[in-house]
């Protein structure tokens, strides 16, 4: 949990003076989108007043006074950000009325009143909970992100506020939103802007077009930002962040900068969402010395870095993106939006004056496009059709925010069919199981095959592999072993000796990679147990091989 201390006063923020409008406009229409600059207060000022409304019997007896307000964060770090710091503003600890819901981290109580979730949480409950029981209000923040799971999680909430819960309360939010098409699409919302100046933010530019390795011009941007920042002081530490595309980068430029940090006395620590909750807590908490902090895209919104002076931004993100050619996802570098572009240069504007380097140049930026382009149109689609069909709708019928073009769908129906999830239109026990599972419907076949066949921890174990980032960077020679089974001997030697450092290294395994691995083995066991008797079985019992799930699972078309 962050180590965020509570406040004796909680100062104003810009955001406050549109709070009294939000109130009318959940009262009267029942929905609002809000579009505020970062900085303004939004993520951590809405959840409270919405919350202090529903208590207030504000919206009459349709509303449960002790009902939740569902925040709905993108990333499992700004989830727990965002909830730490509305509990401090309180002079709470997270989890007493305000709380967080992550994967394998859940904070909550019954007192709790604001819950943080990230969006396949939200999926999920929707799926198990159609009227969404006890909610009051559902808040979508960082909309613009654009992501398959924040747009389903938008169609589903505004489904149920259309057919079934007129009185559940919806609010999105952004600070770089194109507002009209989401007020339509929630039946007219409010649009609420805070165009409250932030701090002044200056921006420098690279005279021209850069070539060169991205982590040497990341050391000679710290160095020129270092000197404009000039000595930190305790009081103003003048931290700085960086974003690059991925965990490589952030490695290369840590590497870069190992040598001039230690000159200047900066210290130099990543921010990703791989990292463990502990070295992500250090990359946020308050320093007295300055602070290079190298982040993905995770620290573009709803974060503070308490002292951040500066922004360094590279201009690159990492996508998953269709190959159509091949049916499968891949990740791709690319140029981020223009509206990206100002959403980091705005972090460092927060807390005060700040410095935005921007390693691009002016000429390159006004190619850039304006908004970020939505996931949907770019990714495989099995997985929410089937959650659609799941739900029970036809997926060329939904009410999308953006409909996917139907050549997607159709790819999508070819995929499940072959998966054994759907058979003329409707789908199968198989595929009402796959749906159940919080897995891309490849892997959530292999993990039903698997507990059919009575081998549920050699098949939860092979899913868990194929859903994380991999736990061996540095493999070591394999001695004529698959890449599976030599990563789960790998890993049972880890977690035999405790995941020991001497042993992690041997085998090339990275230590919280391969601890998650082993949650999200167990979460998986757990949710499917009930699989192999609903399913059937016999077929053999739990066995060290893991070619029997794989050859289980390819009997099944996969």
């Amino acid at each position: 949990m962050l180590n965020v201390q509570p406040r004796p006063e909680v100062p104003p923020l810009p955001i406050d003076a549109l709070l009294p409008a939000l109130d009318r406009a959940l009262i009267d229409v029942g929905s609002a989108v809000i579009v505020a600059p970062p900085g303004t207060g939004k993520t951590t000022r809405v959840p409270p007043r919405v919350a202090a409304l529903v208590a207030s019997g504000a919206f009459g007896d349709a509303v449960d006074r002790g009902g939740r307000v569902i925040v709905l964060q993108p990333r499992r770090l700004a989830a727990r950000a965002s909830a730490a710091r509305m509990a401090a503003e309180r002079g709470e600890n997270v989890g007493a009325s305000v709380g967080y819901h992550v994967r394998f981290d859940r904070r909550v109580s019954a007192g709790t009143r604001i819950e943080v979730v990230t969006e396949g949480l939200l999926l999920r409950r929707i799926a198990h909970d159609p009227l969404l029981e006890g909610v009051a209000a559902v808040i979508i923040d960082e909309l613009h992100e654009r992501s398959l799971d924040v747009d389903m999680a938008l169609a589903f909430v505004a489904e149920v506020r259309r057919e079934v819960r007129p009185d559940l309360r919806v609010v999105a939010m952004s600070a770089t939103l194109d507002a009209e098409p989401v007020a339509a699409f929630l039946g007219g919302a409010t649009i609420l802007r805070q165009t409250a100046a932030l701090h002044p933010v200056v921006v420098h530019w690279d005279a021209s077009p850069q070539a060169g390795a991205l982590a040497g011009r990341v050391l000679a941007a710290v160095v020129e930002v270092d000197a404009l920042l000039g000595p930190a002081s305790a009081g103003a530490p003048g931290h700085m962040l960086v974003f690059l595309p991925g965990m490589g980068e952030i490695l290369a430029a840590e590497r870069a900068l190992s040598a001039v940090a230690a000159t200047r006395g900066l210290r130099v620590l990543p921010l990703h969402g791989s990292l463990p909750m502990a070295a992500q807590d250090r990359a946020l908490a308050p320093s007295t010395q300055r602070k290079v902090v190298l982040s993905t895209d995770v620290a573009e919104t709803s974060l503070t870095v308490e002292g951040l002076a500066a922004v360094i931004d590279g201009g690159w993100r990492r996508r998953p993106q269709r190959e159509l050619a091949l049916g499968v996802d891949r990740l791709v570098t690319e140029r981020i939006s223009a509206a990206s572009a100002v959403q980091r240069a705005g972090r460092a504007g927060r807390q005060g004056p700040g410095i935005c380097r921007r390693l691009y140049a002016k000429a390159e930026f006004a190619a850039f496009e304006p908004f970020d382009r939505a996931e949907i149109h770019r990714s495989d689609l099995s997985r929410p059709v089937l959650e659609v069909r799941a739900w029970g709708a036809d997926p060329r019928r939904f009410g999308w925010l953006e409909a996917p073009a139907a050549e997607a769908i159709d790819a999508a129906d070819r995929q499940l069919a072959r998966l054994g999830a759907l058979q003329a239109g409707l789908l199968t026990p198989t595929g009402r199981a796959m749906a159940a599972l919080p897995l891309a419907p490849p892997v959530a076949r292999v993990l039903i095959e698997g507990a059919r066949a009575g081998r549920l921890t050699t098949a939860a174990a092979v899913c868990a592999l194929a859903s994380e980032r991999d736990v061996m960077p540095r493999p070591p020679v394999a001695g004529g072993q698959s890449d599976l089974t030599l990563r789960l001997v790998a890993l049972d030697a880890a977690a035999a000796a405790r995941f020991a450092p001497a042993t992690l290294s041997r085998w090339g395994l990275d230590g919280p990679a391969a601890r998650r691995f082993f949650e999200l083995r167990d979460a998986l066991v757990r949710a499917a147990a009930g699989l192999a008797s609903e399913q059937g079985s016999g077929r053999g019992s739990e066995r060290d091989d893991v070619g029997l799930a794989i050859d289980d699972a390819s009997e099944a078309e996969i």
